[in-house]
């Protein structure tokens, strides 16, 4: 693979009419390969002089009519980083919403991934779970099993993570993860659990509560979003294709 080149990784999960669907896509972050798959979380600065922010990852499609390679991902911000700023109502573990998705070509996506994450300092700190203990029950392939299904809609992404994994790259890599608001609570009413009962670590309970969210990346930030706003120059931004994604819409809503 050339190291500016895109290419879509695992076996095409959709098809419908001249749109083809994907589950993930290699690229090269700094000289090195990457795969983003449906459902990762990334940090991303969508213009130099814009704030960093985290990206979602919803949707991967081909257009073969005209050869683009195409997202749709869901943005969050910081609250200070948006219009009406932070207030007293926010918690410190709290992004909003772009209310839109944004549709944007990989070639530029990734342009905006943002690798330096050092000073990025919210969020909280998701304490892992050793990964011995988890394997004398297999519950961290439960964990997995369970993730993939919540997260990713049912997909199979068995393939997904072989290419991840042979790259070096693993579920335990994951920086930075998006709540709902009601998910965080139930988090950190587990936490405190662990805390006072700390062999309940192992239990199922413990297990679907936080749905292999936490349990499987190497401490990543937590945060969640209970919130949506309307960005007032994300629209601006020459990156955004929103004709694709009103074609698409369009082609889906005539079948």
């Amino acid at each position: 693979m050339e190291p500016n080149s895109l290419q879509w990784v695992g076996s095409p999960c959709g098809l419908h009419g001249p749109y083809i669907f994907y589950k993930a896509f290699q690229f090269h972050l700094e000289g090195k390969p990457r795969i983003l798959s449906l459902g990762d979380f990334f940090f991303v600065r969508c213009t130099p002089k814009d704030p960093i922010c985290i990206a979602e990852l919803q949707l991967l499609w081909e257009e073969r009519t005209s050869r683009q390679l195409l997202s749709s991902s869901k943005l969050y911000f910081l609250p200070e980083d948006t219009p009406q700023g932070r207030n007293s109502d926010h918690g410190e573990d709290e992004v909003i919403a772009v209310s839109e998705k944004v549709i944007v070509k990989l070639e530029d996506l990734v342009k905006w991934v943002h690798s330096d994450f050092s000073k990025w300092r919210c969020g909280l700190q998701a304490g892992s779970v050793k990964m011995e203990s988890l394997g004398r029950n297999g519950q961290k392939e439960a964990l997995l099993k369970y993730r993939q299904s919540t997260l990713n809609s049912g997909l199979n992404f068995k393939d997904v993570l072989k290419e991840k994994a042979d790259l070096g790259e693993d579920e335990e890599e994951t920086n930075v993860i998006v709540l709902s608001y009601p998910q965080y609570c139930r988090y950190r009413s587990m936490l405190k659990r662990i805390q006072d009962n700390p062999s309940s670590i192992l239990t199922d309970q413990f297990a679907l509560a936080l749905g292999g969210i936490a349990v499987v990346s190497k401490n990543p930030q937590i945060l969640y979003c209970r919130d949506t706003f309307d960005h007032p120059t994300l629209i601006e931004n020459e990156s955004i294709c929103d004709e694709f994604g009103e074609r698409l819409t369009s082609h889906c809503s005539s079948y």
